[in-house]
């Protein structure tokens, strides 16, 4: 049986390094300054959408078919359903 004291998720004060300043706040963020901060969200979001894969015009046009064709489908469930509540309901009530 192993003993969890001195495990890797909860380091000891010991392996801490010396020199770390506790006292510091915000990191390397609070050494930049507000409009730095939001260039920098602005290349990280430019570089973001470069990795992503944009479908072709062909792979679009069929999502967009296959979309549309499943919400008909589902207003008209959803019609024959209220449909037939509706019926319920009037011949339970009168």
């Amino acid at each position: 049986m192993t003993d969890a004291v001195g495990s890797i998720d909860m380091p000891d004060a010991e392996d801490e390094a010396p020199d770390s300043n506790k006292n510091r706040k915000g990191g390397k963020r609070a050494k930049k300054g507000p409009l730095k901060r939001l260039a920098l969200f602005y290349r990280q979001i430019v570089a973001e959408l470069r990795k992503v894969v944009w479908p072709t015009r062909n792979q679009l046009t069929s999502y967009t078919t296959a979309v549309i064709i499943f919400v008909v489908v589902m207003i008209g469930l959803i019609t024959l359903i209220d449909y037939g509540l509706g019926h319920v309901a009037k011949y339970v009530f009168g």
